[in-house]
């Protein structure tokens, strides 16, 4: 589907979302140099297109097959693009809760994560900005940048949790 772009006034398109086990998720980001540059304001573009045509809270580079530190995320109506997101505090306090990624459609996982993290970033407008979240942002933040890191929702899952899967998996297909 074609659009116009504000930002960059260029037509944006969705992009293919890779999924699991694609090599691709597993690969470190690069920083980005020029967060102005025309192909990352489009890859901006491209990625929130994408989030959104799939229900996503966030998308990370990677997840379109892109090495660039980037990913972009929207909770309770407030939309983050983050170029270089680093995470710079965390809460001691964890939750553990359900969570989907774009890359494993129709799984779910409990993961445990911190409650709140702050990250620092740079905004899509070439800013030095930093966030604080809690709750789902501080969630998503945390998944999106373990995207960046090459670091998988299944990476999280406790290893009783996993060892439940495989047992309830070798069920069904000793039926």
């Amino acid at each position: 589907m074609l659009e116009l772009n504000t930002i960059v006034k260029e037509k944006v398109m969705k992009m293919k979302i890779v999924k699991n086990p694609s090599p691709v998720l597993r690969k470190k980001t690069v920083k980005i140099k020029d967060p102005l540059a025309k192909d990352v304001q489009e890859l901006i573009s491209s990625m929130l297109e994408t989030m959104y045509a799939n229900n996503g809270v966030g998308l990370a580079a990677t997840q379109v097959g892109s090495d660039l530190r980037l990913c972009v995320i929207e909770t309770d109506g407030e939309q983050y693009v983050l170029i270089n997101p680093q995470i710079t505090s965390k809460s001691k306090n964890k939750v553990i809760s359900e969570e989907g990624c774009l890359s494993f459609p129709g799984k779910y996982f409990p993961i445990s994560r911190h409650s709140e993290v702050q990250v620092r970033y740079i905004n899509e407008f070439g800013k030095a900005d930093k966030v604080k979240g809690h709750g789902l942002l501080a969630r998503a933040l945390q998944h999106e940048i373990d995207h960046l890191d090459g670091i998988l929702i299944i990476d999280r899952v406790s290893k009783n949790y996993l060892k439940k899967l495989q047992q309830e998996q070798d069920k069904k297909s000793s039926k």
